[in-house]
Formats: structure tokens, C-alpha cells, sequence
């Protein structure tokens, strides 16, 4: 197959009209989702939702549907992805979906197409408010209105793309789905929840969901006995044998006697524990590891060990997968980030308050990790008295004092708080307004209760509004200057490193990542798929090279576009610190470097943060230029 002969085929739809036509760009001019997706989001504004090149075929981990575009919440191009999705949406028989315009009211938008047939475009008018209050409400109500409207007309199980209340009412709503068994919606919701693009296609785009599928069969490769070859070659095992290996982590690691996310970075933490809205920074690695063994190992993770683990609940995200990643525990799925900002960063240690609080947030669509660390944020404000219950609508405070604390009712009881907040953030005229999104917030808190507030709240920023909680690891990677964070483009590591050298590994790390966003894959298969990936290309399409320069130049020229603003919040600064200190004091590094740097935060705190700040942006630039030297 040549590239020459291949095409990416993209359904442009303007909402506003419904006028849509089919664009063809040539494979090797552009790739997938990513690259043609920073291209379009500068060039029209548009949300560019697709699968990769290898969707629908032999290559386990290969169906992630990717969303990109300009972030509402980020203000800059962001790229989000979803387990499975791109299975279903490989049946329309084309790679993208590419939407500009605004839906004069709010609709469901359907896409189907049934075997050779033209793909049929409709966009039906909703009212938002009374579809998210039926049944299951929020994004699952959307979902399942979505299904009853249209299941007749597919001949297989459709998929639903859906936004909730957040998506209305703040900056960073979620975009949620499940897979569809015999037009029954699961409970295996996987999201695209970092960007907030459901508030994007909501109040962008006039859409509350769309509903996709189809019979079409294209050319996908599915010789397995050659792709058996390709990985022999490589690492001298069956595809299947390799793709095991890879994902035993997210399966079950018998070094831990758990699996998932969830299971093996609590299991694996020890005194890392990040809680109480990141306090644990300050503690003595004595206490952070009394808390992590009676809150955590004797309790969080046990119920979860118990109750999933052991029961075997486990699922995949809609694809057929070694990795059955999404632990369940009835309705509910575990992920270490939800369960960890909605969880012991809200001072919650226990499964079935954490269950009620991320189910309550899941509903109403939110990106779960920025709006745990918000909560987090929130509640060490009321906890130490800088803003009152009332003035955020609330009638309660937080308990937070862990010495008689009990692992279920005081857990609870932060729930019922951190619930009432969620409300207060999606009712019309609530306490808590986010439109504009979290960081403005904090600032104008800050500006009427002082500069503490603020100082309190663990973000990255970006040019003058954008704001994104970092990932749930105690590490800087999770806070250097990068083009795009919230993700794993970073290195995000437990080792010291050198801030230039960090930022240097940050970028080394953003460029595998892009290789894996452009093509769908999901990043569990990491381990293999880094490695193999540019020769699948090679053997299918014959553009190896062109397909690494492609990855080169989108970090380029997302990297060119780099408004990251030096960290506004004190605790960010204390987190580096505190990281450094650890790493001396706790792991006995001996670094000439680290106590150099131990000894900079030391006598000038913010003059050192500076300088580590601006060494990780140096180290970013001098790997993700166009023409490197």
C-alpha cells in the first residue's frame, strides 16, 4: 500500500447550516487526528474528533478516538483522547470528523452509514436541561436519549458521544461514552475529560452528544501471522505474548497483588501520598507513610483489592484488549487520577464516599481531575477560614484533622461537601462561577480575601486565562512549562533530574506521546508501540520518515505556541521544594546539582523556583525547535 494511493478521509460539518462535504488529504501529507487536527483548529476553529490510521485493525490498544483542537479551558491546542471509541467510529468509513459552526439550538448530532451507502448527516434540536434529568441522569441521560432516538436505525450497536451540565456551566466539561450492548448502554463510561472539549462542543458548537456507527468495512489490516512476524522480529515474541507483557500493570501485577491504575500506584506509593489538597508536602515522610499504610493499604486500597480485584471486575473500553483496564466495582469504574483528586486530595479515604463524589462529578460531566484538585483547592480554603461556607453556598466544612479521623464517616461527610460544591459550580446563578474557569476565579477570590487564597491552589497556567490541574504525581515534570499539560507529555519520573535535563526528557516524552495520540493508540501499550509503531507505517504505507518528521514538526509547532506563565501559586513553588528535599533527605541522593539546588530554594525561594521554572522551558526549546542544532 502507498502512500500516494491513501487518503485520510474527513467529514467537514458547519452546525450551524448542517451543510457538511467530505475532504481527502493525502496520507504522508498528514497523518491523523493530531497534526491535521492543529491545522484545522488554527485554520477554522474547528474540534477535529477521528480515529488513527491502524483503527479497526489487528493491533491491540489501536481504537482511541482522539479530540483536538483549541482548549476553552487550556486557551491553547490541546489534544484529548477516549478508550475504544474509535472501533465503532471506524465503521462510518471515514478517519475524522472536523466541526466549525454553532447549532442554532442545542442538538444531538447522527452520523450512520450503512455498507456502501453515503453517510447520513442529521441534526436533530434538544432541550438540554430536560434531557440531563432523566433516568441516569447528566452525560449518561444524554447517552441513553440519544440511544432511544436512534438505535433503530443502526444495524449494529452505535456509540454515543455526550456532554453533561458542565459542559454549560464551566470551561472544562468532560466529553463521556460507553460502549453499546445490544442498544443497552454499560456502565463502562470512558472519557475524553482533559480540555474540556465538551464544553467546546457544547458552547462552540450547539451539541449535546452525537451518536455514531455503521456497517461500512474498509481495508483495515487484520494478518495477524504477519503481524506475528513484525513483532518476532522486533522483540522475539507474538504479538500477543508482547501486548501481555506490556499491559501487566494495567491487568494485574503480581509484584503487588493488584492491578489497574487504581491498585498498583497506591500499592506502590508509600510516603508520596499526595492529600488534603497536596498538605502532605509538608509532613515528615514518618507521616505521610502512617497515613498511607492506615487510610490507604489497610483501607482505601483494601476495599478496592476486595471488592475488583479479587472478584475479577474488570472490563475493556469497548475494543478487545489483554489489558481489561476499567476495574469496576458495580456501576462504578476506578482510575487512580478520578479516585485520587476526588479521594485523599479532598481528605476522602474511603470507596463508597469516593464512589458517591466521582460518580456525582461524572454525571455532571466534569474533567475529573481539574475538578477534584478545584475541590481540593475549595475545601483547604474553607478548612483554614479564608472563605466562609455560605459564600460558597454551602452549609458544612471539611473534616480534615487526621488524628481521630474515621475512615467512613468523616470521608462521607467530605463527599456530601464536595457534592454540594459540584452543584454550586453547575446551577444557574450558583456560588461558585466557572465560566470563565477556576484560575479567574482564584483571582478575583484573591483579590477580595488576599493573595493566600490563591496560594492555595495547585495549577499550571497558560497565557492570560488558561489553567489545567497537573497529574496526581509529586514530581515537576507534572509542573514544568510545556505546550500542553494535564497529560503525559512530560516525564513524570520520581528521580531527580537537572531541570534542563528535565525538560529535555519532558520533550523526548511529548514526542513518543504525539506518536501514539496521531495513530489512536492507547499509551498502556506503550512498551511496544514506541518501538514499532514508525515500522508498521513502513510495511503499510511506506512513510516511516515521513511520519517521524511529521510528529517532529506538530511538537514544533505546537511548542511554537508555548504561552506557559511562571507558576502564580505559592504551593506549586513548595511542591518543587518539598520534592527536592525529599529526594535528599528521604532517597539519599547525593547530587552535586540537587544540593546545589536544595540550597538555591533555600535562601531565595522564589528566585530559585524562577530559575528552575525557566531551565525546564530552555531544556523544552532546545529538543522541540524546527531545525534543532
Amino acid at each position: 500500500m502507498s502512500e500516494n494511493k491513501h487518503k485520510l478521509k474527513v467529514l467537514m460539518l458547519d452546525a450551524a447550516t448542517g451543510f457538511y462535504r467530505m475532504q481527502r488529504y493525502r496520507v504522508g501529507d498528514f497523518f491523523g487526528p493530531v497534526d491535521l487536527g492543529i491545522h484545522l483548529a488554527y485554520k477554522h476553529n474547528a474540534l477535529t474528533i477521528g480515529a488513527g490510521l491502524l483503527a479497526g485493525s489487528v493491533f491491540p490498544g489501536s481504537n482511541r478516538l482522539i479530540f483536538a483542537g483549541i482548549s476553552p479551558c487550556w486557551h491553547g491546542f490541546y489534544v484529548s483522547s477516549m478508550g475504544g471509541a474509535a472501533l465503532v467510529f471506524d465503521n462510518l468509513g471515514i478517519n475524522m470528523l472536523s466541526l466549525i459552526g454553532k447549532a442554532p439550538h442545542p442538538s444531538l448530532l447522527y452520523l450512520n452509514r450503512n455498507h456502501g451507502e453515503e453517510i447520513e448527516v442529521e441534526l436533530v434540536p434538544v432541550e438540554p436541561g430536560r434531557v440531563w434529568d432523566q433516568g441516569r441522569k447528566g452525560v449518561y441521560a444524554a447517552m441513553e436519549h440519544a440511544i432511544k432516538l436512534f438505535v433503530e436505525r443502526y444495524e449494529k450497536d452505535p456509540r454515543v458521544l455526550a456532554v453533561g451540565p458542565a459542559a454549560r456551566s464551566t470551561d472544562f466539561g468532560a466529553i463521556g461514552s460507553a460502549p453499546v450492548k445490544k442498544g443497552i448502554l454499560t456502565h463502562v463510561d470512558t472519557w475524553a475529560g482533559r480540555g474540556g472539549f465538551g464544553s467546546k462542543l457544547f458552547q462552540e458548537h450547539g451539541l449535546v452528544g452525537i451518536i455514531y456507527g455503521g456497517t461500512y468495512i474498509d481495508e483495515d489490516f487484520r494478518d495477524r501471522s504477519v503481524a506475528d512476524e513484525w513483532f518476532k522480529d522486533k522483540f522475539n515474541q507474538r504479538m500477543a505474548a508482547k501486548d501481555m507483557e506490556a499491559t501487566t500493570k494495567y491487568r494485574y501485577d503480581p509484584k503487588f497483588n493488584t492491578g489497574g491504575t487504581f491498585g498498583v500506584n497506591y500499592a506502590a506509593m508509600d510516603g508520596d501520598i499526595l492529600a488534603l489538597n497536596y498538605r502532605t508536602i509538608y509532613w515528615s515522610q514518618e507521616e505521610r507513610r502512617d497515613l498511607h499504610e492506615r487510610f490507604i493499604l489497610n483501607h482505601y486500597l483494601k476495599q478496592f483489592n476486595e471488592e475488583t480485584i479479587q472478584t475479577r471486575q474488570q472490563r475493556n473500553c469497548g475494543e478487545p484488549c489483554a489489558a481489561v483496564c476499567k476495574k469496576m466495582h458495580g456501576i462504578y469504574k476506578k482510575d487512580y487520577e478520578p479516585y485520587q483528586t476526588m479521594g485523599p486530595l479532598c481528605g476522602i479515604f474511603d470507596q463508597r464516599a469516593a464512589e458517591q463524589l466521582n460518580h456525582h462529578a461524572d454525571r455532571l460531566g466534569f474533567d475529573a481531575i481539574s475538578v477534584g484538585g478545584t475541590l481540593a483547592w475549595l475545601m483547604d480554603c474553607l478548612h483554614d477560614g479564608l472563605i466562609t461556607p455560605q459564600e460558597l453556598g454551602v452549609d458544612r466544612m471539611p473534616k480534615w484533622a487526621m488524628a481521630n479521623f474515621d475512615a467512613a464517616d468523616d470521608s462521607m461527610h467530605n463527599a456530601e461537601l464536595g457534592m454540594a460544591l459540584l452543584d454550586q459550580m453547575t446551577q444557574p446563578g450558583g456560588k461558585i462561577p466557572l465560566q470563565f474557569g477556576a484560575r479567574k476565579f482564584a483571582r478575583r477570590l484573591a483579590r477580595e480575601k488576599g493573595k493566600q487564597v490563591l496560594d492555595r491552589f495547585v495549577y499550571n497556567a497558560f497565557g492570560r486565562q488558561g489553567w489545567m490541574v497537573p497529574n496526581q504525581y509529586w514530581t515537576p515534570g507534572a509542573l514544568a512549562p510545556m505546550a500542553i499539560t494535564g497529560k503525559y507529555y512530560m516525564h513524570y519520573g520520581r528521580d531527580f533530574l537537572p531541570p534542563r535535563e528535565l525538560g529535555r526528557e519532558n520533550a523526548n516524552r511529548m514526542l513518543k506521546e504525539l506518536m501514539l495520540d496521531t495513530l489512536g493508540i492507547c499509551r498502556f501499550h506503550r512498551a511496544w508501540a514506541e518501538t514499532l509503531i514508525p515500522d508498521i507505517l513502513e510495511n503499510l504505507f511506506g512513510c516511516k520518515d515521513a511520519f517521524l518528521r511529521s510528529v517532529s514538526l506538530t511538537a514544533s509547532r505546537i511548542t511554537s505556541r508555548n504561552a506557559s506563565v511562571f507558576w502564580e501559586s505559592e504551593r506549586n513553588m513548595d511542591m518543587v521544594f518539598t520534592f527536592l528535599k525529599n529526594k535528599k533527605g528521604t532517597d539519599g541522593v547525593n547530587d552535586p546539582e540537587l544540593d546545589h539546588w536544595i540550597d538555591f530554594f533555600t535562601r531565595d525561594r522564589h528566585a530559585a523556583a524562577y530559575e528552575f521554572w525557566y531551565e525546564m522551558h530552555k531544556g523544552i526549546h532546545e529538543m522541540l525547535r524546527d531545525f534543532p542544532v
